[in-house]
């Protein structure tokens, strides 16, 4: 493909656009031709910033090119947020320079931890949910956002363990995190459901105690199902496969209580062609309107 990349809209001149509220899908190179030469009709894509840390190359070259059509996001790995030491300021300077080069419309990280001293675990890390552990979060939150200077989502993880000395649940963690440094929230359904089959608790009252107007995003993803050591089910948040019926009823049960948010499809192992990950981006966006169409009808009938 012969590629003709406009540089008309420099780094520097750009607004970031905003995501709008409809489904949007990771970016993989194995899908840069299909994006390039179809066009397709979604609304917006996403991009682990770890990716893009060089200066130059075809990473950036195609990114250019498709970010000057469609809004993007951010959605770092290797922040390690929840870490007990300090965060890795050549890491958030490549950071802020991704940031000022393409003018995210979203930029969020997750609630783990991933690196100690100078090892880098490949991996996102669960925390324990105490005072200790909040204050800590609250810390980095606060200096990623005063660095980078814009506000950042945080997501809830997928956990397959349990600490004993938490002082709180997830829900109230996340909402307390987000109430002392004004950060956003990204909330992770399959996540939800995944930790709530391995740990036995309701995905459902996770969901209606979750703050959804703190949300800025929502994630999709397929799941692994295998077994513990005692033959009990145990999900793996795998990003490998399409996102499971269980996890789109929780999806459309939440977008029941909203006007839509921005929803990401994640696929990270395992790469389907294009055209199934489209469909998926495709068939979110029939959930999302079947549940906000129910909802304003709600309305409408207590309104008469």
């Amino acid at each position: 493909m012969n590629m003709n990349f406009d540089h008309s809209n420099t780094p520097q001149k750009r607004v970031a656009p905003p995501i709008p509220n409809k489904p949007g899908v990771g970016l993989k190179p194995t899908h840069y031709e299909d994006i390039l030469n179809k066009n397709p009709d979604i609304a917006w894509f996403e991009v682990h910033p770890e990716n893009y840390m060089g200066d130059g190359g075809p990473p950036h070259r195609y990114l250019e090119a498709i970010r000057n059509n469609y809004p993007l996001s951010l959605h770092g790995v290797g922040l390690s947020i929840g870490g007990a030491g300090r965060l890795n300021k050549t890491h958030l300077t490549r950071l802020k320079e991704l940031e000022r080069r393409y003018q995210p419309g979203l930029f969020s990280e997750h609630l783990a931890w991933s690196s100690h001293d100078e090892i880098y675990l490949n991996d996102l890390l669960p925390l324990p949910l105490t005072v200790e552990t909040l204050n800590i979060v609250c810390d980095h939150v606060d200096e990623v956002q005063e660095f980078v200077g814009r506000q950042m989502l945080l997501e809830n993880p997928s956990t397959y363990i349990r600490f004993d000395q938490n002082d709180m649940d997830e829900v109230s963690f996340l909402t307390e995190v987000s109430n002392r440094t004004g950060c956003g929230l990204l909330l992770d359904v399959n996540n939800v459901f995944v930790s709530a089959t391995n740990h036995d608790f309701n995905p459902q009252d996770y969901l209606e105690a979750f703050p959804l107007e703190k949300v800025g995003e929502i994630h999709l993803a397929g799941h692994a199902t295998e077994t513990d050591d005692t033959g009990k089910p145990l999900l793996i948040d795998a990003h490998d496969r399409k996102v499971s019926d269980p996890v789109w009823k929780l999806y459309e049960q939440t977008m029941a209580r909203t006007r839509g948010i921005p929803t990401l499809i994640e696929w990270d192992t395992n790469i389907p062609e294009w055209d199934v990950l489209y469909s998926e981006a495709k068939f979110a966006q029939e959930v999302m309107d079947r549940a906000t169409a129910i909802k304003s009808d709600e309305k409408h009938a207590i309104a008469s």
